[in-house]
């Protein structure tokens, strides 16, 4: 009796797990929400399309999911993600379980600076941004790893006079410990080199040395005299700390 009960009991889980997992998305995803909502759904729950997604009445892109099931049995959710909107495109894995406790892996973006795409960005900034993270752990709604590189290329200030400012990229080697990356540039009119500190208070803190290069416009000139004197290699310290 015993091991009919269990044999009973495995059919129906197993049945519930594939009725949820084909389950039409549109029987679940509401279409009109405040908080999120989409223009139509295709698929299921286990592999589907949202298109026109609005979070929160900021406009997403098409938003798509594929559950890897394998990981519900060690009681995580895990889903492959990607979303796209005009020129903006994103993809990675995310993981979910107990505790709070959301992983991020192979997390590839390309997105304009745009504030339109990343709330938050001056409107006078220009440029593009490539994300290439390996790993991202989040816990508790705090960020307590990060590996990878993220980069902002051929940024401009259009505050007034369209100035160019070149591209740069900062690398987090991951593990525990201080979220600190190298930030180096990769071409543009300023040679710079330093480090980004990301705080858990959702801060930031920016050190390093940084000197024009030749043609380097004049506003960049002037501006760079704020730092005080250079050292005798022409290099100027800098700091900038902030929120995001």
């Amino acid at each position: 009796m015993k091991r009919g009960v269990w044999i009973a009991l495995f059919a129906l889980l197993a049945f519930a797990a594939i009725f949820v997992a084909r389950m039409p998305a549109a029987w679940v995803i509401p279409n009109r929400s405040t908080q999120f909502s989409c223009a139509g759904v295709e698929g299921s729950l286990w592999s589907g399309v949202c298109n026109g997604l609005t979070v929160q009445r900021t406009p997403v892109g098409d938003f798509s999911w594929q559950l890897h099931p394998s990981r519900l049995l060690v009681g995580r959710l895990a889903v492959h993600v990607s979303a796209a909107r005009e020129e903006a495109r994103l993809e990675g894995d995310v993981e979910a379980g107990f505790g709070e406790r959301v992983t991020l892996q192979h997390l590839l973006a390309d997105l304009p600076l745009n504030p339109s795409v990343i709330p938050g960005l001056p409107a006078t900034l220009g440029g593009r941004a490539h994300v290439d993270l390996e790993l991202a752990r989040i816990e508790r709604g705090v960020l307590s790893e990060l590996k990878g590189r993220i980069e902002a290329h051929d940024l401009e200030d259009r505050s007034g006079n369209v100035t160019s400012l070149g591209s740069y990229v900062v690398s987090f080697p991951g593990g525990p410990g201080a979220l600190t990356g190298k930030l180096r540039d990769l071409d543009g009119p300023l040679a710079l080199e330093g480090t980004l500190r990301l705080t858990p208070q959702g801060g930031y803190e920016i050190e390093g040395l940084v000197a024009a290069r030749s043609g380097a416009a004049p506003e960049l000139l002037s501006n760079l005299r704020f730092l005080g004197s250079p050292d005798a290699t022409g290099r100027r310290q800098f700091s900038i700390a902030g929120t995001f």
